[in-house]
């Protein structure tokens, strides 16, 4: 008896009343029934998964892009019906997603983008079967934009471009939908309107133009983005980690255009197809001969091009690959080859740490992330003096000229990232270093065969005496090459100007056994191939007592400013002479005809690279006149502006005078923004009014000069409630002149009267002058 009492207590309250007669009924407020709406957001959801696949070189959207459309499909067939079995099988598929997300992020947790992308679209294709109502929708709109945003930070190519413009292109009419059902604009079909609602139609050239206007804006502001240095995150993109034979010493190179008759594992000699080192033969076509423990100079070919890796990178610099410290005549060897270190990961990141030189040249933090497209030797690029390497692999070898080795070779989708100290190349600091070179450094750095020593010598001082003839005749007054720096920067550019590439690449001549390529290159030949050069260069500063060895890497390459990344090319690939400098440490110099003489470096400003570099790539397809008159015009105009910026910035350090007057001009700067604004918005208005037709602009002027006494048309007001309204707030002669407008207005937008609007104007223009006496 107690529970049948409590029972029908509780029959009695109104929660008791209420859940019989609701029981069975959907809770589902806000159907949306718009099909092309849900057409459109499926489409943009699609489009985020195919920009994921793209940009992540991914296969989802084979199965997830069929499910959505079925999902979609099913959510519009039932979305009037509460769903609760697929609710529940909705909520246990998320929850296998979750799972299934951890045991990814487990395996790669150094860069979770992909899998966090992954997880997205499968909650987004169990989302897509109960999605009854428009913010269900608008949960699939986000969802979409944000793949796309996702796909933006994982995009190497300009694939991505495309896709891009077509989201926003399917997004606006997406939004102009989704507005009109929050207002609750509805399409109608029935016989008393058998056209659709007027309001629900597109207007196309609005898309069309406002399409265009967000692109442009998107690409200025993208090209004028400042780039700063320094990444504020620490978490850099890196590969999930690689397995790594036990046995790694970092004594070997594993090159794969090395790979010969009895060497499977691509450990070559470095001789190319000629067989030992300084034999003739032929260039691999794909790999760079140069990465390799020995270099043999003596072969004759071109690489065919092709991408091997694309970089992003604070600053433009060359990847650092490899050096060399012995000539052996016919090309170079790392005599130190089996003199490693091997360094590990920290138990708790992918970092490995690396000991920075002992130099004092003042340094920039410099961070690269390598995403490799192409196979490449065990050899990790980078640029100068790592500190921070974030690799796959638990251990690397640094060797003595400062080459970082891998314990597996670079396969193809490798990602890695850099941290480097790279040095400011001061050229007056430099040009005082000293002369007194560590032993260690004569030992290895000054070595040259001693048949040819005294001739290369001979001849290196002849260019010298040159400069300082050339110095007394023409400008008495020039500095003399008194120093290290200036004689290095001296003999690159002699040899870069009087020295020649062939001009058929298989007309150079092979070394015979006696040959030596120095001696060939300046008595013989007058040239050589490009990383001829460069030897020679090195050589003959090691003949005059000064230190340098051969540096072999990339170039920058090709910069794209729509990605932001750099796109290094295999035909990339050349060597260059590294000169010690004691206490500063080692400095490039490019011999090379066609090669700037000092390499790109942090030296220059990196702020607004990103424009810098789209306008090269502009220029490129203009004609050379017009390249110069809009370099000087441009170049005048940017140097105006950045001085003026940094005058202003300059003032706030010079005292409470400085930061008053820094003050005032800032504060005269913004009262004449102010009025350039609306003079600005004046002209556009006046421009606007004169497009409309001559009743529109009448009616336009009234409600404009009305809205400035605080008397506007609110939007849901027609033209005839404006013109009571009129009644209650103006005075009788101004209400009637706006009554009077307003009916010609309605007359001729719905009537399709011609009012006679020149009368209205004179009566509207006389008022005003009456209105703006009185009120002065």
């Amino acid at each position: 008896m107690f529970n049948l009492s409590r029972m029908n207590r509780f029959w009695r309250l109104p929660v008791g009343n209420h859940w019989p007669q609701t029981r069975g009924k959907s809770p589902v407020k806000e159907v949306e029934d718009s099909i092309p709406l849900r057409v459109l957001v499926m489409a943009l959801v699609i489009l985020g998964i195919v920009a994921t696949d793209i940009a992540g070189e991914t296969q989802f959207s084979l199965w997830t892009v069929p499910l959505t459309m079925v999902g979609t499909g099913w959510s519009y067939y039932r979305r009037r019906s509460p769903n609760i079995p697929i609710q529940f099988c909705i909520a246990i598929g998320m929850l296998l997603a979750l799972g299934a997300f951890f045991g990814r992020f487990i395996g790669n947790w150094n860069d979770t983008r992909l899998s966090l992308a992954e997880l997205l679209i499968q909650l987004q294709v169990l989302h897509s079967f109960d999605t009854p109502r428009r913010k269900d929708l608008g949960y699939s709109i986000v969802i979409g934009l944000i793949l796309v945003g996702v796909a933006a930070t994982l995009s190497q190519t300009m694939a991505f471009a495309p896709v891009l413009l077509l989201f926003l292109g399917i997004t606006l009419p997406t939004l102009v939908l989704d507005y009109r059902s929050r207002l609750g604009f509805k399409e109608s079909t029935s016989e008393k309107s058998p056209k659709k609602n007027k309001n629900y139609n597109f207007n196309f050239k609005f898309l069309i133009l406002n399409f265009l206007l967000i692109v442009t804006l998107g690409l200025g502001i993208f090209a004028i983005l400042p780039r700063f240095p320094g990444y504020q995150l620490r978490s850099f993109p890196v590969s999930a980690p690689l397995k790594v034979p036990d046995n790694f010493t970092g004594r070997s190179i594993i090159n794969p255009g090395y790979v010969r008759e009895g060497k499977g594992n691509g450990q070559g000699n470095g001789s190319g197809s000629g067989g030992n080192a300084g034999e003739p033969g032929t260039i691999d076509n794909n790999f760079y001969y140069g990465f390799n423990s020995e270099m043999n100079q003596n072969l004759r070919g071109e690489m065919k091009p092709k991408v091997v890796m694309r970089v992003r990178s604070q600053a433009e610099g060359f990847w650092r690959v490899l050096a060399f410290d012995n000539y052996t005549g016919k090309g170079w060897k790392i005599s130190r080859n089996d003199q490693v270190t091997t360094l590990r990961q920290s138990p708790w990141t992918s970092r490995i740490s690396i000991d920075p030189p002992l130099f004092t040249t003042p340094t920039k933090e410099v961070v690269q992330t390598y995403n490799l497209v192409s196979e490449l030797p065990n050899l990790i690029p980078a640029m100068s003096y790592p500190k921070g390497l974030y690799f796959p692999t638990p251990a690397i070898a640094v060797d003595q000229e400062d080459g970082l080795r891998a314990p597996v070779q670079l396969s193809e989708g490798l990602t890695y990232t850099v941290v480097s100290d790279v040095p400011y190349r001061d050229r007056s600091l430099l040009g005082k270093a000293s002369t007194k070179y560590p032993a260690n450094i004569k030992q290895y750095y000054l070595q040259i065969p001693p048949a040819i020593a005294d001739k290369v010598r001979k001849r290196t001082e002849e260019m010298l005496a040159s400069y300082d003839q050339q110095r007394v005749s023409r400008s008495p007054g020039t500095k003399s090459l008194d120093s290290t720096y200036e004689k290095a920067l001296y003999l690159a550019q002699y040899v870069k100007q009087n020295y020649t590439l062939p001009t058929n690449p298989l007309d150079l001549p092979y070394l015979d056994d006696k040959d030596d390529l120095v001696e060939s290159f300046l008595f013989k030949n007058k040239g050589g191939y490009p990383d001829h050069f460069s030897t020679t260069l090195t050589v003959m500063l090691r003949s005059i007592g000064i230190p340098a060895r051969l540096v072999a890497g990339f170039a920058p390459g090709e910069f794209n400013p729509f990605t932001g990344m750099y796109v290094v090319r295999n035909t990339d690939a050349y060597a260059m002479t590294e000169v010690y400098f004691p206490k500063y440490g080692w400095f490039t110099f490019d011999p090379i005809p066609g090669h700037p003489l000092i390499p790109p470096s942090i030296e220059e400003d990196q702020t607004f690279s990103v424009l810098r570099q789209f306008w090269n790539w502009v220029a490129g397809w203009l004609p050379s006149p017009i390249t110069a008159i809009l370099n000087t015009v441009f170049g005048t105009i940017f140097s105006w502006l950045f001085q003026g910026i940094a005058w202003f910035l300059a003032l706030f350090t010079k005292g409470w005078l400085g930061i008053l007057t820094g003050l005032i001009v800032g504060t005269i700067a913004a009262f004449l923004g102010w009025l350039s604004w609306g003079q600005w918005r004046k002209w556009l208005n006046i421009r606007w009014l004169k497009k409309l037709p001559p009743m529109e602009r009448l009616y336009q002027q009234v409600l404009q000069w009305t809205a400035n006494k605080g008397l506007g048309k609110h939007p849901s007001q027609t033209p005839l409630e404006y013109a009571q309204f009129s009644r209650r707030h103006h005075s009788p002669e101004i209400a009637e002149v706006i009554d009077d407008i307003c009916q010609a207005y309605v007359s001729w937008r719905y009537g399709g009267h011609n009012p006679n609007w020149q009368q209205l104007q004179q009566r509207w223009q006389a008022l005003k002058k009456v209105e703006k006496n009185r009120v002065s």
